[in-house]
């Protein structure tokens, strides 16, 4: 049987007098304003957004203008999108997914066939960097008629629709996708106008939108953003990490407006970097355990955030407990000890090691978490400088939020297709566990990819990312999201 659709919560349709009510300069009743979003970034996310990913700003507009399959609602649930159900057969090889009336920005019909060619040049090019990922199997992508397609899996994947949801997963045309919203530039922002999801018209003259399902999209510095939210000229910041954390007290946010989302993923150094001294398994092992993880909190003070020494944060998908690194149940003098006498014994063989170049985003957080680096690195006798975090570098931040529940997911962000300092074993075995026959043989090849990874030290945890936004008292509609999704037809109108 079909999946049923959730029914929308609302089906407007759209008139031209929206955006000339903010043309003019936004409309007299507050309560009945276009709902003013600032998300931090820049406008090329906007311009570019498959280039941008993974920055907030490229996964909004994708959400906003250019639907995949299935969605995440506010809540982090997977829902119908530009499919309006499907059904599971095969014991889990094949998705079959009947597409709802849809039109491109030009007006055209979106036909299966457009929609299936679209999808598999996405997976193959998102399967170079996840090679074992859950699209992995995909064999094909076929529109059995104009209006369904089916995904054919060599083998049972469990978070396919996880990651169909996921922004790359867009469907859109040169002209852009298929809504739930259409953009209009204005100045330095984007109006959103919702597409009456029946016709695909952007406007109907003798049916009016109402102002407050418009949006206003800015993509902005996180500073500007703040200010903005502060004087009450936006009603919503997205996109806020670590790095912006520091900004929100003196600039006088109040905590009831911080909404944090309970988020899991990776936050912490990749080793990048080659050469005798980062090729040495004892100075990678060092660099992980003098990192005094325990002052983290101290510089982002979030309820409920924890620091970890772990790749995985729970089991998952894996069997078993994640590993800890050899290093765990040691004290942080007998860590440092430890580490301090291996910088001794390379420097003894090689020379003074050069500086460890560290590429961290731009914020005072970012700083903040430099400083804490540069610190526990010269305690055992290494030196640390920052770079940007495009630049060639040593240790490279990820900050990203899972995209699907599974240990595959954690394990392949770190992994050989990454450019990161890998494990050839742990490799092979994630490599086998993607061709397992069974889910006992490919749990074990997972388990041990896990354990090979966390001996190699080739990525260091810090803890889980941090995601938060701002919400003003008068938008309704807003959820803390498990996936960081804050889709912006969920939202509803505001009042004084």
């Amino acid at each position: 049987m079909f999946t049923r659709a959730r029914p929308p919560v609302r089906k407007p349709s759209l008139v031209v007098g929206a955006i000339l009510c903010l043309l003019a300069g936004g409309c007299s009743d507050e309560g009945h304003d276009p709902v003013v979003v600032s998300v931090v970034g820049n406008r090329d996310d906007f311009a570019k957004p498959l280039a941008a990913l993974p920055d907030p700003g490229a996964k909004l507009i994708l959400e906003a203008t250019a639907q995949g399959l299935v969605a995440f609602d506010a809540g982090g649930e997977v829902l119908p999108a530009l499919a309006q159900r499907w059904i599971v057969e095969d014991d889990g090889r094949s998705y079959i997914f009947r597409l709802r009336r849809a039109f491109w920005a030009n007006g055209a019909r979106v036909t299966a066939p457009d929609v299936a060619r679209m999808l598999m040049a996405r997976i193959e090019s998102l399967r170079r960097l996840d090679p074992d990922g859950p699209l992995d199997a995909v064999q094909a992508v076929v529109p059995m008629t104009g209006e369904v397609i089916e995904i054919r899996l060599a083998a049972p994947r469990p978070y396919v629709l996880q990651m169909l949801a996921q922004p790359q997963m867009a469907v859109l045309s040169r002209d852009g996708g298929t809504g739930p919203y259409r953009r209009a530039a204005r100045g330095n922002a984007l109006v959103l106008t919702p597409i009456d999801r029946a016709s695909g018209d952007d406007a109907a003259a003798d049916e009016p939108v109402p102002p407050w399902q418009t949006r206003v999209l800015r993509a902005e510095r996180a500073a500007l953003a703040i200010i903005r939210f502060r004087e009450r000229d936006a009603a919503l910041v997205l996109g806020g990490r670590f790095t912006d954390l520091p900004l929100l007290v003196p600039a006088g946010i109040d905590r009831d407006n911080v909404r944090v989302d309970p988020v899991r993923g990776l936050l912490g150094l990749a080793v990048t970097g080659r050469g005798k001294l980062l090729d040495d398994a004892a100075i990678r092992a060092a660099i992980n355990m003098t990192i005094d993880r325990s002052q983290l909190p101290a510089l982002f003070p979030l309820g409920g955030w924890a620091t970890s020494e772990r790749i995985l944060p729970d089991p998952m998908d894996l069997g078993r407990t994640p590993t800890d690194p050899a290093w765990a149940a040691l004290s942080l003098d007998e860590r440092r000890a430890q580490a301090g006498a291996s910088v001794t014994r390379w420097r003894a063989d090689n020379g003074a090691p050069p500086s460890l170049r560290i590429a961290l985003p731009a914020g005072p957080g970012a700083t903040l978490l430099f400083g804490l680096l540069q610190r526990d690195l010269a305690a055992i006798g290494l030196p640390a400088q920052r770079v940007a975090i495009n630049a060639d570098a040593d240790l490279r931040l990820i900050d990203e939020v899972a995209a699907y529940d599974s240990a595959l997911w954690y394990l392949g962000r770190i992994g050989c297709a990454r450019k990161i300092h890998c494990s050839d074993v742990a490799d092979a075995q994630l490599q086998a566990a993607s061709l397992s026959s069974s889910s006992e043989e490919r749990t074990a090849r997972i388990a041990e990819a896990e354990a090979q990874m966390v001996a190699h030290d080739g990525y260091i945890a810090l803890g889980a990312p941090v995601r938060w936004s701002l919400v003003a008292k008068r938008l309704t509609g807003f959820q803390p999201s498990a996936r960081a999704r804050h889709p912006l037809n969920h939202l509803f109108r505001t009042t004084n």
